[in-house]
């Protein structure tokens, strides 16, 4: 660990598959994990599709590495990259790697350095295979780091022109949609049935924190962004098959606390 108690990380981008337009809010998701000591991104800066990184690579104080391309349809991106992460593994300088890239080729590494002690945190689209996605401690897809447009102004209507209210129209008939759950929301509920099943319990009640270490450790690529929340406790707030229990502890806070309701644990039994 760094004499300023954080954990050091080596950042490794593959230019050749990340979006630069990204890199801004992607640096701030990894400050948030400990200090990014290492900064390099890879690829070929000959060629002309790598011009959007020249600003973030001059902003960020990321080091370019230049790999070019030996033969024609062959990314030696991959195999310089790979490389330059194990030297870093040995030097012992850091402890843990952040690998920016969709490609599945990074699966065995993401694996290797987890092996030897390191932290791995991928950073990916969401097309990323899931093996890679799995072979990391934590994996967070790029689109959620994505800012939203601004929402264009409404217009306000002139004072000159009058404003003729029309009277209330009769309310539509109230019709009911039954929407059937994706398959990312089938998982979850999976993973927190079980782990309410399998983590220790007060009274009956399981805490959020354990929850989310556990969510962490069955669904790697798990992000709250993706369920429409900004954090864990948003999400469960949003489900039905969940009873929740909001604990005071000392300092004013509240600690939040989950279990089956009734009906799911009769349909287990």
């Amino acid at each position: 660990m760094s004499p300023t108690g954080k954990d050091r990380f080596a950042v490794l981008i593959d230019a050749d598959d990340a979006q630069a337009a990204v890199c801004e809010e992607l640096l701030a998701e990894i400050a948030k994990l400990g200090i990014a000591s290492i900064k390099r991104a890879y690829g070929d800066w000959t060629t002309s599709n790598l011009t959007p990184w020249k600003e973030p690579l001059l902003h960020h104080g990321i080091q370019p590495i230049q790999q070019f391309r030996y033969t024609q349809g062959k990314n030696a991106t991959d195999s310089a990259l790979i490389i330059d992460a194990m030297d870093l593994l040995y030097a012992g300088n850091v402890e843990g790697f952040c690998l920016v890239s969709s490609d599945s080729d990074f699966t065995r590494l993401a694996t290797r350095l987890r092996e030897s002690g390191m932290r791995v945190h991928g950073f990916g689209e969401a097309k990323t295979p899931q093996p890679f996605v799995s072979a990391c401690d934590s994996f967070l897809h790029t689109e959620c780091l994505r800012r939203e447009p601004d929402t264009p102004a409404v217009a306000k209507p002139s004072s000159k022109s009058p404003v003729v209210k029309k009277p209330p129209s009769k309310p539509p008939a109230e019709t009911v949609t039954l929407v059937k759950p994706t398959k990312a929301q089938r998982q979850l509920r999976s993973h927190i049935l079980n782990a309410l099943n399998e983590l220790p319990q007060t009274d009956g009640w399981t805490a959020l924190s354990a929850l989310g270490s556990y969510l962490k450790k069955k669904m790697p690529g798990f992000t709250p962004a993706d369920h429409g929340a900004s954090k864990l406790g948003g999400v469960i707030q949003q489900l039905e098959y969940l009873d929740k229990w909001q604990r005071p502890v000392k300092g004013g806070s509240v600690h939040l606390y989950v279990r089956k309701k009734a009906r799911e644990t009769a349909k287990a039994s």
